[in-house]
């Protein structure tokens, strides 16, 4: 039975082995919060451009958790994937106060992660989508299907761990799905770290600004 991972950052390193060499213009995208920790590593390793995507989930009124769908943004477009099953219990006018919600607090958190940096450009790009696992995958599958519509080069999803049934339902979508860890009884995401502290925006700024630093010509 595999261990736990210590933390996120470890969980990347584990990752970066796993997906090994990268040929092209690679950019990895950690989704904010808690996959930008777990890429660090992953674009230090790959000598590649790290940035952020932001994705929000969409949940259930009066069950946060619950996923109704999800919304990404890519520069100035959003996409919005909807989980029908749940989605259609919940009346219009609540399904768009949500969205409105959720939308609110993207573009705040990409004003913060972001600052005066241009949008990411992801066209004929590589690009690796990072979270740190794949629960329901919704927010995943928001995030793939948002950068296809930039017309990048290829999308590979990477995460340290997540469910079989995820993994495959992404696999339809991704050019590549690199999951280093799929337990047989998957509960929540938490549940493969020692620490799985909330991340924070200063921390999120925090691997963003070094992986910068550490890039060549910076």
């Amino acid at each position: 039975m595999r261990r736990p991972y210590f933390d996120r950052a470890a969980a990347g390193e584990v990752l970066a082995e796993e997906l090994g060499q990268v040929t092209g213009s690679v950019l990895v995208l950690g989704l904010a919060r808690g996959g930008v920790p777990v890429a660090g590593p992953i674009a230090e390793a790959l000598g590649a451009e790290l940035d952020v995507l932001i994705v929000r989930k969409l949940g259930f009124p009066g069950q946060p958790e619950l996923a109704m769908g999800a919304i990404a943004g890519v520069g100035e477009e959003l996409h919005v994937v909807r989980n029908e099953q749940i989605a259609r219990e919940v009346d219009a006018a609540a399904m768009d106060e949500v969205r409105r919600r959720e939308v609110r607090e993207l573009r705040r958190r990409e004003a913060a992660y972001r600052g005066d940096r241009p949008p990411i450009d992801v066209r004929d790009r590589v690009v690796i989508l990072v979270d740190d696992g794949l629960a329901t995958g919704s927010t995943m599958r928001a995030a793939v299907e948002a950068v296809r519509r930039q017309r990048p080069a290829r999308v590979i999803v990477a995460v340290p761990v997540g469910g079989v049934e995820s993994c495959r339902r992404l696999a339809r979508i991704a050019d590549q799905v690199v999951c280093v860890w799929i337990p047989r009884y998957f509960n929540a995401v938490g549940q493969a770290y020692q620490d799985f502290s909330s991340v924070s925006d200063d921390e999120v700024q925090r691997v963003l600004a070094e992986s910068t630093a550490r890039r060549p010509g910076r």
